[in-house]
């Protein structure tokens, strides 16, 4: 199937309704010669039809049995029901999922904004943005987005995209709230798979553009348009009828096809064998990615590292005892050189001996005594080489045993090393060392430099472990004195709890008792409130029996009515200020209780005196109000 590789959004969004559903006929719409890869899809669990093994046509499967007839309207095109989202949209494995989906596509891609997953996790409108116009731009590379209006660009670009669900004008206001960021997430994964989609239908046009050689656009071409019309119009008639799978549509469909491509099953299934073997191949090269083998030759590698480092303090060990055998070489040389020339000079001595022998007479008794004397020397001869079988011996053996010593010696010269290491005594610039050497080294040096070096490292030792319990002692001592100061304010702290408890119940009294006050208040001013209601009544009595033709009597009333309202005004104010004073003296009481009942005193006082004002104030505009009556009533008898 060729395409030209510059085509519209509109042509992509016709090739992707076409591989929308991986369930359905993926190899009607593509070239034959590849299964359809899945393009990154996420794992959403999808609802399984009842015969899972069947194919479904290019509408989607009914929940309609067979033999049941459809109306004539296709409501899954032209309709206005509203689908439902079955993508869990609320699980956080499934958002997190998506968002380094994302965040691996936009870092593939080469995005040009910072890209973190933090940020990506709640990102603001003008991030969003970006993102879809990166991700639009594979799609339209001279797509440019408006400045103005980006709330409702968005939605109507997916819009025109045929996405399948509705992303609201408000949402684009707060994309990285909790409520919207996954709507919109996912809304970016669809573009994204969309993508994929073009990229790999690009790809089928530059690797099957040989199948169609003569033609300049066969999918384009009547002959393709033909075909799918023949076969939408036979499987919509099915369709119509009650049916729910076309099989046989389906596989002269792709008979059809493969004629038009020009497709050889032969090379397909050999391509397929390829791809079965690279599959397996990729496999086994991912199960032994698993096993990490470059830890293991790490692993080995140091595992070497520590051998070697055996292996030349074992060399410079033996470099040591072999300089020493040297030097015991070259003593037991010079021992046989004075052994030699004392032997040369016994045998002048013995050539001497047996000339003097020659040449005198010795008697029998001299022949007794020499063979005697000679018998004797024989066998102090066979004793001495006895005694030096033994010695040596003797020196093999001690020998032996020093060497043992030695490799006890070296054992816990190393496991000191060790101990020294992790005691930070170790090297001379370590943190413990303090500028001193504790290092033992026994084969630089003399035994009496050794013993020197010894007796100082004891010392230097010793002091280190004074030091330390020093130390441990001060911060022993440091503990106790914290413990007690722990528990002096553990007891402070249980005093001052038990002062709040105090404090509290006071605070209870003081609410109760400012409760049974405001009680009290309450009372005197429903008090005040029907003594107000009766003078109205009564000044309602008193209209009906004034005559309403004096202008006078009128204005005075009016005037009445006018004082009577200031004084009313003037009581609500007293009364509002009163219970201000009350709110601000409850506020202060937790603190300062003393003052509280100071307050509570001069406050009662005050407002005391405000209600007997007031009341006062209510007699005297009362006793007017009489004396104004009275005054009508004398006019209108005079009269």
């Amino acid at each position: 199937m060729s395409r030209a590789s510059s085509s519209r959004p509109s042509e992509l969004t016709s090739c992707a309704m076409r591989v929308q559903d991986s369930n359905r006929m993926s190899m009607v719409y593509t070239t034959p010669q590849s299964k359809q890869p899945s393009f990154g899809k996420l794992n959403i669990p999808k609802p399984q039809s009842v015969n899972s093994e069947r194919r479904t046509s290019f509408f989607g499967g009914r929940t309609s049995g067979a033999g049941v007839r459809r109306n004539s309207t296709m409501s899954g095109f032209g309709g206005t029901e509203k689908i439902k989202d079955a993508r869990p949209l609320h699980d956080k494995s499934f958002v997190q999922q998506c968002i380094r989906q994302l965040h691996e596509f936009l870092t593939e891609q080469g995005y040009p904004g910072t890209l973190s997953a933090k940020n990506l996790q709640s990102p603001s409108t003008k991030e969003f943005v970006k993102m879809f116009e990166f991700i639009y731009r594979q799609l339209d590379p001279t797509f440019e987005m408006p400045n103005s209006k980006v709330e409702e660009e968005v939605p109507a670009i997916l819009k025109a995209l045929r996405y399948p669900f509705v992303l609201s004008k408000c949402s684009m206001y707060s994309v990285g709230a909790p409520h919207t960021w996954p709507q919109a997430l996912v809304a970016l994964m669809w573009l994204i798979d969309n993508v994929k989609i073009y990229w790999s239908l690009s790809k089928q046009e530059l690797l099957f553009s040989d199948f169609c050689e003569e033609s300049d656009n066969i999918a384009e071409g009547a002959e393709y348009n033909k075909l799918f019309l023949d076969y939408t119009a036979e499987t919509y008639s099915k369709f119509m009828q009650g049916d729910d799978t076309y099989e046989d549509e389906d596989e002269m469909f792709l008979t059809k096809l493969k004629k038009l491509y020009n497709v050889d099953d032969v090379l397909l299934a050999s391509m397929e064998e390829k791809h079965r073997i690279l599959s397996d191949e990729v496999e086994r090269l991912e199960k032994e990615s698993q096993m990490d083998r470059l830890m293991t030759k790490r692993m080995e590698k140091v595992k070497l590292q520590s051998d070697l480092k055996k292996l030349q303090s074992y060399r410079s060990s033996l470099e040591v005892f072999k300089a020493n055998l040297e030097s015991k070489a070259s003593e037991l040389n010079d021992d046989l050189d004075n052994t030699v020339s004392h032997l040369e000079s016994l045998k002048h001595e013995r050539d001497e001996l047996q000339h003097l022998l020659q040449n005198q007479k010795f008697t029998p008794a001299d022949v007794e005594r020499i063979n005697r004397e000679k018998m004797e020397l024989q066998q102090t001869i066979s004793s001495l080489s006895k005694s030096l079988e033994d010695a040596e011996q003797h020196k093999w053996n001690e020998e032996i045993a020093l060497a043992k010593v030695k490799e006890k010696a070296e054992l816990k010269l190393t496991e000191y090393h060790k101990l020294a290491r992790k005691l930070k005594l170790i090297p001379l610039s370590a943190e413990n060392a303090c500028g001193h050497d504790f290092e033992i080294r026994p084969f630089e040096c003399g035994p009496s430099s050794m013993v020197q070096h010894k007796t100082q490292i004891q010392m230097l030792l010793r002091k280190l472990i004074s030091d330390v319990e020093e130390e441990k002692s001060r911060l022993t001592n440091m503990k106790l004195s914290l413990e007690e100061s722990c528990e002096q304010v553990n007891s402070i702290i249980f005093d001052k709890s038990n002062d709040l408890k105090q404090l509290r119940e006071q605070i209870r009294k003081v609410d109760e008792r400012l409760d049974s006050d405001m009680q009290e208040l309450a009372q005197e001013e429903q008090g005040y409130a029907e003594e107000i209601e009766s003078v109205e009544n009564h000044r309602k009595l008193l209209e009906k029996k004034v005559n309403y033709g004096y202008d006078e009597a009128v204005q005075q009333l009016k005037a009445a009515q006018q004082q009577y309202h200031l004084v009313l005004q003037e009581t609500n104010e007293e009364r509002r200020t009163v219970a201000n004073n009350l709110v601000s003296v409850f506020s202060t009481v937790a603190n300062h209780f003393s003052i509280t009942e100071k307050c509570l005193e001069d406050l009662h006082s005050r407002v005391q005196r405000v209600c007997s004002k007031a009341v006062e104030e209510d007699e005297a505009a009362v006793q007017k109000l009489r004396e104004t009556l009275k005054n009508f009533m004398c006019k209108e008898n005079s009269l």
